[in-house]
Order: C-alpha cells, then sequence, then structure tokens
C-alpha cells in the first residue's frame, strides 16, 4: 500500500473521532495532539483534499441558509481505514528528535553568565510546570467528560507520557540548578 506522511496519518486517526470539518480537526489538535504533534490549517486543509483525491476519505458539503458551506469529512473503509490500520501495525521507524532552545543554550552555556543560565532553567522549570498543570487539566477534564468513550485509555496513556516527561525535565532543572549552584561554593 502507497506511503503518506505522518500529517496525513495524523488526519486519518483523527477522523475517528467524532471530528469531521477542518475546523473541529483544528480544534482537536490544538487542544490535544499539539503537546506532541503539531499542525497548522495550513496542512489539515490540503491533505483533506489531496486525502478525498485518492479515495482516503470522502466529503459531503452541508448548505446551511446565511452561512458559509460546510465540508464534512469521512474515512472511507478500503482506502483510510485500511492506510490508517497498516501504518498503526508498522514498526516505529525513528525515535523522535527534541529541538529544545533550553538544551541548546546551555550547550554554549560558557558564553553567558552562570546567573542568565540560572535564571534560564528557572523560567523553562516553570513553563515546565504550567505545562504538567494543563495536562493535569485535560486528564481532569477527559476523565469526567469522556469516561466512556472507547479511546479514553489510549488518550489517558498518551497523556502519561507527557506528564511523566515534564515530570522528568522538571527533575533535571532542579539537578542542572543544583550543580551550577554547588560549583559557586
Amino acid at each position: 500500500m502507497k506511503k503518506y506522511n505522518h500529517t496525513t496519518y495524523a488526519i486519518l486517526g483523527i477522523l475517528t473521532t467524532e471530528c469531521r470539518t477542518g475546523y473541529s480537526i483544528k480544534r482537536l489538535i490544538d487542544q490535544s495532539l499539539n503537546h506532541f504533534w503539531k499542525i497548522s490549517y495550513g496542512q489539515i486543509y490540503p491533505t483533506l483534499k489531496r486525502m478525498v483525491e485518492e479515495g482516503l476519505a470522502t466529503v459531503k458539503t452541508l448548505t446551511e441558509g446565511g452561512k458559509p458551506d460546510r465540508h464534512e469529512y469521512s474515512l472511507t473503509s478500503k482506502g483510510g481505514e485500511a492506510a490508517l490500520k497498516e501504518w498503526l501495525e508498522q514498526p516505529i521507524e525513528q525515535i523522535p528528535h527534541e529541538r529544545n532552545e533550553v538544551l541548546l543554550k546551555l550547550f554554549f552555556g560558557r558564553h553567558q553568565t552562570k546567573e542568565n543560565t540560572l535564571l534560564q532553567l528557572e523560567t523553562y522549570k516553570q513553563k515546565l510546570t504550567e505545562t504538567y498543570e494543563t495536562y493535569q487539566a485535560i486528564e481532569k477534564m477527559i476523565k469526567s467528560n469522556h469516561q466512556h468513550h472507547e479511546d479514553v485509555t489510549y488518550w489517558l496513556l498518551t497523556l502519561d507520557y507527557g506528564k511523566r516527561v515534564a515530570t522528568a525535565a522538571m527533575e533535571w532543572c532542579d539537578t542542572t540548578r543544583d550543580y551550577f549552584k554547588k560549583e559557586e561554593e
């Protein structure tokens, strides 16, 4: 079967939820996937168009009086569902590579003051704490609003990964800060 890019597979997966329009797809991405997979409007609509052209999805245009037409997309069973299932069953191709400005600045840290390095670490830890709190709020919302959804276990496991990564990064900030403070003694 033909290989597609990861954006296509992500949108195929999203179409298995109740999201059917470009707007609802983007909203789901912003509320959940965006924490580990970024997709812009500029990627969504061309991908949906290509998916329809290639038989992975169908589109139905709904006309509502006084409102712009709404395009609702659905997976095709032979194309879209099969492509998603085949991709899901493939082995993982690569370990993700993180782009992290804090690590980049730390790598070249001897060219700045230790005070600035410590400030950057503290700022990073604060942002991680905010991210962790966001994950906790998402977890609470999922458990209260979607407890019977067939995908809830997978959503919570994905969220757990994010919480654990944030926790580990916060611990790293503390250890790195302590290293620099000990060095000053």
